[in-house]
Protein backbone atom coordinates (compact mmCIF):
# COMPACT_ATOMS: atom_id res chain seq x y z
CA UNK A 1 0.00 0.00 0.00
CA UNK A 2 1.47 3.33 -1.04
CA UNK A 3 0.61 6.35 1.04
CA UNK A 4 0.52 9.87 -0.28
CA UNK A 5 3.53 11.89 0.80
CA UNK A 6 1.61 15.04 -0.03
CA UNK A 7 -1.11 14.33 2.54
CA UNK A 8 1.21 13.23 5.35
CA UNK A 9 4.07 15.53 6.24
CA UNK A 10 7.45 14.28 7.32
CA UNK A 11 7.10 16.12 10.61
CA UNK A 12 3.74 14.42 11.29
CA UNK A 13 5.29 11.02 10.61
CA UNK A 14 8.20 11.76 12.90
CA UNK A 15 6.04 13.07 15.71
CA UNK A 16 3.74 10.03 15.42
CA UNK A 17 6.67 7.66 16.12
CA UNK A 18 6.40 5.73 19.34
CA UNK A 19 9.32 3.27 19.27
CA UNK A 20 11.95 3.97 16.62
CA UNK A 21 12.97 6.08 13.66
CA UNK A 22 15.90 4.64 11.74
CA UNK A 23 17.51 6.29 8.75
CA UNK A 24 19.84 4.95 6.08
CA UNK A 25 21.84 7.45 4.00
CA UNK A 26 23.82 6.14 1.04
CA UNK A 27 24.89 9.19 -0.98
CA UNK A 28 28.34 10.80 -0.83
CA UNK A 29 26.93 14.28 -1.32
CA UNK A 30 23.61 16.05 -0.94
CA UNK A 31 22.63 19.37 -2.49
CA UNK A 32 20.39 20.57 0.31
CA UNK A 33 19.33 24.19 -0.10
CA UNK A 34 19.49 25.05 3.59
CA UNK A 35 23.09 23.79 3.79
CA UNK A 36 24.60 25.98 1.07
CA UNK A 37 25.71 28.74 3.45
CA UNK A 38 26.86 26.47 6.26
CA UNK A 39 28.82 24.26 3.86
CA UNK A 40 30.53 27.37 2.45
CA UNK A 41 31.32 28.58 5.99
CA UNK A 42 32.73 25.15 6.89
CA UNK A 43 34.90 25.20 3.75
CA UNK A 44 36.23 28.59 4.86
CA UNK A 45 37.22 27.15 8.25
CA UNK A 46 34.23 28.45 10.21
CA UNK A 47 32.50 25.23 11.35
CA UNK A 48 28.92 26.30 12.13
CA UNK A 49 28.38 23.19 14.26
CA UNK A 50 30.92 24.64 16.69
CA UNK A 51 30.32 28.38 16.31
CA UNK A 52 26.60 28.94 15.62
CA UNK A 53 24.19 28.00 18.45
CA UNK A 54 21.23 28.15 16.03
CA UNK A 55 22.84 25.65 13.62
CA UNK A 56 20.16 23.01 12.81
CA UNK A 57 18.33 23.99 16.00
CA UNK A 58 14.89 22.95 14.67
CA UNK A 59 16.14 19.44 13.89
CA UNK A 60 18.08 19.08 17.12
CA UNK A 61 15.08 20.23 19.18
CA UNK A 62 12.89 17.68 17.37
CA UNK A 63 15.42 14.93 18.10
CA UNK A 64 15.54 15.86 21.79
CA UNK A 65 11.73 15.98 21.97
CA UNK A 66 11.43 12.61 20.24
CA UNK A 67 14.10 10.85 22.29
CA UNK A 68 12.50 12.22 25.47
CA UNK A 69 9.28 10.44 24.40
CA UNK A 70 11.28 7.19 24.40
CA UNK A 71 11.80 6.91 20.65
CA UNK A 72 15.16 5.54 19.53
CA UNK A 73 16.72 7.45 16.60
CA UNK A 74 19.46 5.58 14.73
CA UNK A 75 20.91 6.98 11.51
CA UNK A 76 23.45 4.89 9.61
CA UNK A 77 25.52 6.30 6.77
CA UNK A 78 27.18 4.27 4.03
CA UNK A 79 30.08 6.29 2.61
CA UNK A 80 32.78 5.88 0.01
CA UNK A 81 36.31 6.01 1.35
CA UNK A 82 38.24 8.19 1.21
CA UNK A 83 35.19 10.26 2.07
CA UNK A 84 33.88 13.16 0.00
CA UNK A 85 34.14 16.76 1.11
CA UNK A 86 30.42 16.72 1.92
CA UNK A 87 30.81 13.69 4.20
CA UNK A 88 33.65 15.44 6.04
CA UNK A 89 31.30 18.39 6.56
CA UNK A 90 28.48 16.11 7.70
CA UNK A 91 30.79 14.20 10.03
CA UNK A 92 32.05 17.46 11.58
CA UNK A 93 28.50 18.41 12.62
CA UNK A 94 27.36 14.97 13.76
CA UNK A 95 28.40 15.40 17.39
CA UNK A 96 25.44 17.78 17.77
CA UNK A 97 23.15 14.93 16.64
CA UNK A 98 24.74 12.63 19.20
CA UNK A 99 24.36 15.26 21.92
CA UNK A 100 20.66 15.62 21.01
CA UNK A 101 20.13 11.87 21.42
CA UNK A 102 20.77 10.20 18.07
CA UNK A 103 22.90 7.10 17.82
CA UNK A 104 24.91 7.45 14.58
CA UNK A 105 27.05 4.88 12.81
CA UNK A 106 29.19 4.99 9.66
CA UNK A 107 29.97 2.17 7.23
CA UNK A 108 32.58 2.29 4.50
CA UNK A 109 30.90 1.35 1.23
CA UNK A 110 33.41 -1.47 0.65
CA UNK A 111 32.09 -3.13 3.83
CA UNK A 112 28.48 -2.98 2.56
CA UNK A 113 29.08 -5.47 -0.26
CA UNK A 114 26.81 -8.43 0.23
CA UNK A 115 23.99 -6.43 1.84
CA UNK A 116 20.80 -6.20 -0.22
CA UNK A 117 20.15 -2.45 -0.27
CA UNK A 118 17.19 -0.50 -1.66
CA UNK A 119 18.10 2.03 -4.35
CA UNK A 120 17.17 5.06 -2.22
CA UNK A 121 17.86 6.53 1.20
CA UNK A 122 15.03 5.88 3.63
CA UNK A 123 13.51 6.32 7.05
CA UNK A 124 11.66 3.50 8.81
CA UNK A 125 9.12 4.62 11.39
CA UNK A 126 8.26 2.13 14.14
CA UNK A 127 9.33 -0.78 11.95
CA UNK A 128 6.19 -0.55 9.82
CA UNK A 129 6.33 2.49 7.54
CA UNK A 130 9.10 3.33 5.06
CA UNK A 131 9.71 6.80 3.67
CA UNK A 132 12.04 6.78 0.66
CA UNK A 133 13.88 10.05 0.02
CA UNK A 134 14.28 10.59 -3.71
CA UNK A 135 17.19 12.61 -5.12
CA UNK A 136 18.27 13.59 -8.61
CA UNK A 137 21.76 12.86 -9.94
CA UNK A 138 23.09 16.10 -8.45
CA UNK A 139 21.88 15.30 -4.94
CA UNK A 140 18.83 17.58 -4.91
CA UNK A 141 15.78 16.14 -3.18
CA UNK A 142 13.00 15.65 -5.71
CA UNK A 143 10.41 13.90 -3.59
CA UNK A 144 9.53 11.13 -1.25
CA UNK A 145 7.54 7.94 -1.35
CA UNK A 146 5.81 6.30 1.59
CA UNK A 147 4.89 2.64 1.82
CA UNK A 148 3.65 0.09 4.31
CA UNK A 149 4.09 -2.79 1.85
CA UNK A 150 5.28 -5.64 4.09
CA UNK A 151 7.85 -6.88 1.55
CA UNK A 152 9.39 -3.43 1.15
CA UNK A 153 9.38 -2.82 4.91
CA UNK A 154 11.05 -6.21 5.45
CA UNK A 155 13.74 -5.41 2.84
CA UNK A 156 14.47 -2.03 4.41
CA UNK A 157 14.50 -3.30 8.00
CA UNK A 158 16.86 -6.12 7.00
CA UNK A 159 19.12 -3.75 5.07
CA UNK A 160 19.25 -1.23 7.89
CA UNK A 161 19.98 -3.80 10.59
CA UNK A 162 22.71 -5.45 8.48
CA UNK A 163 24.34 -2.05 7.94
CA UNK A 164 23.96 -1.13 11.61
CA UNK A 165 25.62 -4.37 12.70
CA UNK A 166 28.69 -3.74 10.51
CA UNK A 167 28.89 0.03 10.98
CA UNK A 168 31.23 1.93 13.29
CA UNK A 169 29.86 4.22 16.04
CA UNK A 170 30.44 7.91 15.33
CA UNK A 171 32.95 8.44 18.15
CA UNK A 172 35.18 5.72 16.63
CA UNK A 173 34.83 6.69 12.96
CA UNK A 174 37.33 9.04 11.35
CA UNK A 175 36.06 10.70 8.19
CA UNK A 176 39.18 10.55 6.00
Amino acid sequence: MKLSASTTSWLELFRACRVSAVHLEMRDAYAVKNEVETLAAWRAGNDPSRTDPSYRRDWLDLVEETVTRGVEIRPARIVSEPVSEYIKYEHAGTQLNIDAGEQVRWLGRHRASGIALPANDFWIYDGRLVEFNLFDGNGRKVGQELTEDPDVVRLCVGAFEAVWERAIPHKEYEAR
